[in-house]
C-alpha cells in the first residue's frame, strides 16, 4: 500500500471522513509540518475550515529518534513511561529535551500564525490530521492541547497507522480514522512514494492558499455527503 505523496494521502483519507463533510461544527487540525499538506486536502474535500496545532516530539538527548514524549502549546505535555524507565536520569533528559523543543515550538507557532490565525475551537469537533501515526506521542500531545482549548470531540485521522498506537487512542475513547494499518509497522515514510520533508515555506504556502481560497481547482475534489448521495 503506497501513497504517491501527502496530497494523494489526504485525498484518500478524506474519503474515509465523508460523514463530516459540510458540518459547521467541524474543523480540520493539521500537525506541522508533514500533516499540513494532508490536512489541507481533507479540509478542501470536506468544505470545512483548516487550523493547525504545532507539536514537538521530545527526543532522548543523543538519541532523538527515541521519543520521551511530546509538547504542544498551552503547556500540554505527554511522556512515554516505557522510555523514561529505561533512562538513568529521566528527569534530566526530559528537562533538556523540553528546553530545546520549546524554543522550536514557539518559533513555529509564531511563524505559522501569521498565515493562519487561530480559530475558536470551543465546542467544535476537531479532526486531527497527520501524515501517519507511529508512536503516537505528538498526536497525544495535540489532543491534550485541543481539549484545553475547549474542543468538544477529537477524532484522530491519518493515512497510515501503527496498530499499537491506534489502540492507545481507542482505549482512551478517541476515534481513529485511517486508510491503511500494516501488520508490521516500521516507519510512516515507507508507505509513501514521495515522503520528502515538508519545509516551513511549504507549510506557510498551504496555509495561505487555504485561508485565501486560492488552491488550484485541479488539485481539489468534492465529497458528496451520504445524505445527498441517497437523494435525501
Amino acid at each position: 500500500m503506497l501513497f504517491r505523496d501527502r496530497i494523494d494521502a489526504g485525498r484518500q483519507l478524506a474519503q474515509r471522513l465523508s460523514a463530516y463533510a459540510g458540518r459547521a461544527d467541524v474543523v480540520i487540525v493539521g500537525l506541522p509540518r508533514g500533516g499540513v499538506p494532508v490536512a489541507a486536502e481533507v479540509a478542501k474535500a470536506l468544505h470545512v475550515p483548516l487550523d493547525i496545532m504545532v507539536v514537538r516530539k521530545l527526543g532522548v538527548p543523543g538519541h532523538e529518534e527515541l521519543a520521551l514524549g511530546a509538547i504542544a502549546p498551552g503547556d500540554a505535555l505527554v511522556v512515554n513511561p516505557g522510555v523514561m524507565a529505561q533512562l538513568r536520569e529521566p528527569e534530566v533528559a526530559l528537562h533538556e529535551a523540553m528546553a530545546r523543543e520549546t524554543k522550536e515550538l514557539e518559533r513555529r507557532e509564531q511563524e505559522y500564525r501569521v498565515a493562519r490565525p487561530s480559530i475558536d475551537l470551543r465546542g467544535k469537533t476537531a479532526l486531527v490530521v497527520d501524515d501517519g501515526l507511529a508512536t503516537g506521542a505528538t498526536m497525544h500531545a495535540a489532543v491534550e492541547a485541543l481539549r484545553r482549548r475547549g474542543v468538544m470531540q477529537c477524532v484522530v485521522a491519518v493515512p497510515v497507522a501503527a496498530w499499537e498506537s491506534r489502540r492507545s487512542f481507542e482505549d482512551a475513547g478517541i476515534e481513529v480514522v485511517f486508510v491503511f494499518e500494516p501488520q508490521e509497522f516500521h516507519a510512516v515514510g515507507r508507505h509513501y512514494e514521495d515522503f520528502t520533508q515538508t519545509t516551513d515555506e511549504e507549510v506557510l504556502q498551504v496555509l495561505r492558499e487555504v485561508l485565501e481560497g486560492t488552491q488550484d481547482s485541479c488539485r481539489s475534489f468534492t465529497i458528496i455527503p451520504p445524505q445527498l448521495q441517497k437523494g435525501e
